[in-house]
């Protein structure tokens, strides 16, 4: 009767954490306006958490239990006997504690999120490209013969318009610092080539202010006076007849592809993405005297934190410096 009881009590709170789990996902949604992605994520991690520690209510979880599921996901393995990184442990830490702050605002007694802290990470050797290399790169769409003699004979109305429009990428990509997934998105009503700037909605839906070259305008300009077509996407597919071409626009998967493209053209053997290009830009500011926070605002980063991944980068600028700087006073 008392094991009866006991287990029936088990399943109500069980019950109750999973209603609890789903109260917040939909709090999530609606006013936090996070994505589908961001949603589905949160709900994958909490309920692993909620199926290993079944036997709990919120005011069961504690310093304690989160110990022992901290020790359980850095034992975990996959079916192909591999561990989870630990960036990955700690997305299923941050999922838990955003709920325990969840539950906190509706006044209900569980642990406090602060207590939970997230496991230290080794700094990420993060790939760029700099100098020749990044010079070689943006000029990969423009080295085939044919190509190069049509621009030297100015003759426009032959141009490849995919070359053109891997070129405009490329140098948008290096610009602006965008995501794949927001150069993805991008239409052409958004781009005015009058102006040197234009306004993206990024992560988390939040709004900001990126910025084109002069090289990015250009490229952009001779693209798009050589599209015929009423596509409201900025860059879409197209075959090898030149101006008639697929109705869609080209996904993330298809603009990776074209990265790998010009960078084996360019000789560049390390693996290159649109995130090093990402990289790449961030890089070239902090190199050249831009401060982290205008650095992460131009990223889109909200968090200083996510930013700061690339200060170990300039380290190597500092020897240049300690030596034009430091002890210029003393006698050799």
């Amino acid at each position: 009767m008392d094991s009866c009881f006991r287990r029936n009590n088990i399943e109500s709170y069980f019950f109750m954490l999973k209603q609890l789990a789903k109260d917040f996902l939909e709090y999530l949604e609606i006013e936090k306006n996070r994505s589908q992605k961001t949603i589905r994520n949160y709900k994958f991690y909490l309920n692993r958490f909620l199926n290993w520690a079944k036997q709990s209510d919120p005011e069961e979880i504690d310093l304690e239990l989160v110990r022992q599921y901290r020790l359980w996901l850095n034992r975990f393995q996959s079916l192909k006997k591999e561990n989870l990184k630990k960036d990955t442990q700690n997305y299923h830490l941050i999922a838990l504690r955003s709920f325990l702050k969840y539950l906190a605002k509706r006044d209900i007694k569980t642990l406090s999120s602060e207590k939970i802290e997230l496991a230290k990470i080794p700094e990420r050797l993060i790939e760029f490209l700099e100098g020749k290399e990044l010079e070689n790169f943006l000029e990969a769409p423009l080295q085939t013969q044919n190509v190069k003699r049509k621009m030297q004979n100015k003759e426009n109305s032959e141009f490849d318009i995919i070359q053109l429009r891997d070129k405009a990428i490329l140098e948008l990509l290096f610009s602006t610092g965008l995501r794949v997934s927001e150069l993805s998105k991008l239409v052409k009503e958004q781009i005015n080539l009058e102006k040197d700037e234009f306004t993206i909605r990024g992560k988390g839906s939040k709004l900001r202010v990126v910025f084109l070259s002069h090289q990015a305008k250009f490229w952009l300009k001779k693209y798009l006076d050589f599209r015929n077509d009423m596509e409201l996407a900025l860059f879409i597919r197209h075959n090898k007849f030149g101006n008639k071409h697929e109705v869609n626009n080209l996904t993330p998967r298809s603009i990776q592809r074209i990265v790998n493209k010009y960078a084996k053209i360019a000789g560049i053997t390390k693996k290159i993405t649109p995130h090093t290009i990402r990289h790449s830009f961030a890089t070239d500011l902090l190199t050249t005297g831009a401060d982290i926070r205008s650095v992460q605002t131009l990223l889109g980063h909200a968090s200083i934190t996510t930013t700061q991944i690339y200060t170990h980068v300039t380290d190597k600028h500092l020897k240049e410096i300690y030596k034009n700087f430091h002890d210029k006073k003393r006698k050799h």
